[in-house]
């Protein structure tokens, strides 16, 4: 087991794979630790030195009572690259991980060598939240989880499998770590920051995703320079599972062009 240590001291556990001499890292979701990736990340392990990791608040990381937000969590993969001895890297954020990879970007344009902005967008004021009718399915206790489904995945693919699913958020964090974030994905503005990004950058979003309004693609595409824009039909927030035999290869050519 890998640990690195924040600024502030949070101990973050992280993992190691694949080959070659490029290192991509492979940022999770709100609430998420690094099993996010299990399906995908094999995908990626023969052309790069792959890094997952458990976001504070997750997983067999630290989970404190403060330092929840989409720039902190940027730094805390700063802290990471800095304990594998990696200067730059290739960014990969889904979700919440793509709004920390806006940050990243911005803040450390030395250390990000190419980027992609999975079905994120770049927070409030600009950006394009859910529908009331989806907060209201998602806030009914005994159906969230089966409503959470069904925004990650197309209805063929639950009558397929079934599960595990490792998008729907650790089971295990505390609810100190949920608020955080929850309240960290919730305040995220990167609207300026996403202006500043300099790395080449590819924005991937499912053109059904209600979870994340799709909507949101063009938006990061228009502000980030000479961002390309890629959507995948039919797909649903975990295009990146779902789809990956579309999703990967797409990633893939865009990170080794």
């Amino acid at each position: 087991m890998s640990f690195a240590h924040s600024a502030d001291g949070t101990a973050l556990y992280y993992e190691v794979n694949g080959h070659g001499d490029d290192v991509l890292v492979l940022l999770a979701g709100q609430a998420n630790n690094h099993h996010w990736w299990d399906a995908p990340r094999p995908d990626f392990d023969a052309r790069f030195r792959t890094v997952v990791f458990d976001h504070r608040g997750t997983g067999r990381s630290d989970k404190p009572e403060t330092g929840y937000s989409t720039r902190g969590f940027a730094e805390d993969v700063i802290s990471i690259l800095d304990d594998i001895g990696v200067g730059r890297a290739h960014i990969y954020g889904t979700s919440m991980g793509g709004r920390i990879a806006q940050w990243l970007a911005a803040d450390y344009p030395d250390r990000v060598r190419r980027l992609v902005l999975g079905c994120t967008s770049p927070g409030l004021p600009h950006g394009l939240e859910r529908s009331p009718e989806v907060q209201r399915a998602l806030g009914k206790r005994d159906t969230a989880e089966q409503t959470l489904l069904e925004l990650m995945y197309t209805p063929d693919w639950l009558a397929t499998h079934a599960g595990p699913f490792r998008t729907l958020g650790d089971p295990d964090m505390p609810v100190h770590a949920k608020r955080g974030h929850f309240q960290a994905s919730k305040e995220h503005d990167g609207w300026d920051a996403c202006a500043k990004i300099i790395a080449q950058t590819l924005v991937v979003h499912g053109s059904d995703d209600q979870f994340n309004p799709a909507a949101n693609a063009p938006l990061l595409g228009e502000r980030i320079p000479d961002a390309q824009v890629s959507i995948i039909p039919n797909a649903r927030h975990a295009y990146f599972e779902e789809f990956r035999t579309i999703a990967s290869p797409l990633v893939l050519d865009f990170l080794t062009a």
